[in-house]
């Protein structure tokens, strides 16, 4: 499975999985919840709740965690011989973006970095108010 790179990083073999959020304003000690879901396809939905208003939205994936691709080389290079695909870790870890809304059409957009199913990122509202932002796998 591929971590969210939400929240990111996030994309799973035809699994949904599901993210927990811890969100903190960076000009207060309050703890805030929110919520990411993972389509297996490095997208999916995301709700987080500050103070009384619930934003929601998407996330998508903007920089995978791992690519993969085909390699050949060796003894019959030239004559087209055998090649394999190969799965490379990004060392930075996986990068989405999300974009969400609240019923009275304010903002809050976000940035993520994860790898290995957990990460970080910061968000911004209409107001520039900052926010950080943990990310893990969501307890079952």
């Amino acid at each position: 499975m591929r971590p969210l790179p939400l929240l990111a990083a996030l994309a799973l073999a035809g699994c949904a999985t599901t993210y927990e959020l811890t969100v903190m304003p960076q000009d207060s000690g309050k703890l805030y919840a929110g919520t990411a879901d993972e389509n297996a396809n490095g997208e999916g939905r995301i709700s987080i709740t500050i103070e009384d208003r619930t934003y929601t939205g998407t996330w998508v994936e903007t920089q995978p965690s791992q690519t993969t691709g085909y390699v050949t080389g060796g003894f019959g290079f030239r004559h087209g011989g055998m090649g394999s695909l190969i799965t490379m870790d990004n060392p930075q870890g996986g990068e989405s973006k999300a974009l969400l809304t609240a019923p009275d059409g304010s903002g809050l957009r976000c940035d993520f970095k994860a790898g290995q199913g957990r990460g970080g990122g910061m968000c911004r509202d209409d107001k520039g108010r900052m926010y950080d932002v943990q990310v893990r796998p969501a307890r079952k």
